[in-house]
């Protein structure tokens, strides 16, 4: 009985310990991949790529900056900061210093969005972004604002925003239902409110069915009968956009009456 006791207690040890191992080793296999990110600021990009060549970990370049303090070509900032612990293979991004600014910031406004574009890149600068805005009174596609503006000095990144004018956008409307109402009046009121009338068309006559086996053959109009034609008294049975249908100034609008 005591030899079977003691065999269960060798035996929880032993367990015991080979947990210990296992938990240390991965906390070793763990940490030992972790290393400490130096501090890149103020070495160029080859000697960043130099510094962190035995570390496992990559340099990207993600911003470039106007700087009076940091020498050209130098790096300004980086992410993650000096000392800290990464795991190998991780990416330190850091900002790059263009020296003092240089470049005079031009005078785009009232130019066209690509002879604005042109006249940024020709000068080493670039185009940040570009917004789009409708002014009543405003050249349509022409630059009506910048950023920075024109002869701007400190700037911190060599890019510039543009807004440009799109044009005023004509009125929408949604189509109301003129099925019933007499075409005069609606033509009227469809011109002044700055729509064009379409084609009028005649409908077929109500309550008349073909059927396809059957061929019908219909007398032939007298000469002094003319087909009917539609008259500022004619009846709207059917309209083109339809009622509930967005529609802007100067469409089109057609009908079928009887």
């Amino acid at each position: 009985m005591k030899n079977l006791v003691r065999i269960a207690m060798l035996a929880l040890v032993l367990v015991v310990v080979a947990l210990v191992s296992a938990v240390t080793a991965m906390r070793f296999a763990i940490h030992g991949q972790e290393v400490v990110v130096p501090a890149l600021v103020g070495l160029t990009p080859q000697e960043a790529d130099r510094a962190v060549a035995g570390l496992g970990l990559q340099i990207e370049i993600e911003r470039q900056y106007y700087s009076p303090q940091v020498p050209e070509g130098r790096i300004m900032t980086q992410l993650p900061l000096a000392g800290t612990k990464v795991r190998r293979g991780w990416q330190v991004r850091v900002a790059q210093s263009m020296g003092p600014q240089r470049v005079s910031i031009p005078d785009v406004t009232n130019e066209s969005e690509r002879a604005a574009e042109l006249n940024i890149t020709r000068r080493g600068l670039e185009v940040a972004s570009t917004a789009e805005i409708a002014l009543p009174g405003a050249a349509t596609g022409e630059v009506v604002a910048q950023s920075p503006p024109a002869n701007a000095s400190g700037v911190a990144a060599p890019k510039t925003s543009l807004l440009v004018d799109v044009g005023t956008a004509p009125p929408a409307y949604v189509m109301p239902s003129f099925v019933g109402q007499r075409l005069g009046s609606v033509s009227r009121t469809l011109q002044d409110a700055g729509f064009k009338l379409g084609n009028v068309t005649m409908a077929p006559p109500a309550g008349i069915v073909v059927a396809p086996a059957t061929p019908v053959t219909t007398p032939p109009a007298s000469a002094s009968t003319p087909p009917p034609q539609p008259s500022p008294t004619s009846l709207i049975v059917v309209q083109t956009p339809p009622a509930g249908q967005k529609v802007f100034t100067g469409a089109v609008i057609n009908f079928e009456v009887r």
